[in-house]
């Protein structure tokens, strides 16, 4: 499973992010900088990314379009990026239990 952080999220997570979810990659590293919300689906889609973002847009776009691509939705107040890393890290067996075996289209986290 590879993520896809969006803007909202710091691309220096990606290094720490690659041995449990290889091929993850951020917007910005993907010339989707300031792109549109349908615009980072359809590339999330297409090369088969998780979008992760702090945003309820895609949450919500995972309701109305369903999935792929799937979803995480960190649900955190303004915490550093070593939090952000560690929450990602604790849950990544029910992150992947919940998308990837039960085939919800998204998932929350809440700190």
């Amino acid at each position: 499973m590879k993520l896809l952080l969006d803007e909202n999220l710091s691309r220096r997570l990606v290094p720490f992010l690659q041995q449990d979810f290889s091929g993850t990659s951020h917007v910005v590293l993907l010339g989707l900088e300031s792109a549109s919300d349908r615009e980072v689906w359809n590339v999330a889609k297409a090369d088969d990314y998780v979008i992760v973002t702090r945003d309820a847009d895609f949450q919500e776009l995972s309701v109305v379009w369903g999935a792929p691509p799937r979803v995480v939705r960190l649900k955190t107040l303004n915490v550093n990026r070593g939090t952000m890393l560690n929450l990602l890290l604790e849950n990544k067996d029910q992150i992947h239990q919940v998308l990837e075996t039960e085939g919800t289209a998204c998932i929350e986290l809440i700190t």
